[in-house]
């Protein structure tokens, strides 16, 4: 099975307030309480690569802009 955590990563951004991040996490618990044990591994096996995936995306686009902005300064 393959899970769309980028779906829930977009709608989460988007969230107008608190509340509707919270629901958000919820469709999530929610999605996987109904798995079975096999189903919860793969799943924790796929949302850490996403999140090593978007971790390492961040930090890059963070140096990129820390490097842009030290080129500023001079």
């Amino acid at each position: 099975m393959q899970f769309d955590f980028r779906k829930y990563h977009i709608r989460s951004i988007n969230a107008v307030d608190d509340a509707e991040r919270a629901a958000i996490n919820q469709e999530l618990k929610d999605l996987y309480a109904s798995l079975s044990d096999s189903d919860k591994a793969d799943f924790n096996e796929q949302l850490q690569t996403f999140l090593a995936r978007e971790m390492g995306r961040i930090k890059s686009d963070y140096e990129s802009v820390k490097g842009g902005l030290s080129n500023t300064d001079n």
